[in-house]
């Protein structure tokens, strides 16, 4: 396990820091720990769009168009 310091913190965000760990029982560490790994786990796409589909109401009800047009070849020339 690796070990840093933050240096420079405000004091305002200490205390919250402070009031957030006793709320969730555990040691400023431990939450700080806790909010680091949380903010740079990267959600998996899927999941994140389903979850954007669900807030938004769903999409059960939407309507997608048939197709009409015809495949065709890109022509890069």
């Amino acid at each position: 396990m690796s070990t840093i310091v933050v240096r420079g913190l405000d004091e305002s965000v200490k205390q919250q820091l402070a009031a957030q760990a006793k709320e969730h029982g555990r040691s400023m560490e431990a939450e700080a720990r806790d909010i680091l790994t949380q903010a740079t786990r990267r959600p998996h796409i899927g999941v994140a769009l389903l979850r954007a589909a669900r807030q938004a109401g769903g999409v059960d009800d939407l309507v997608v168009p048939e197709r009409t047009d015809d495949a065709r070849a890109v022509d890069f020339g």
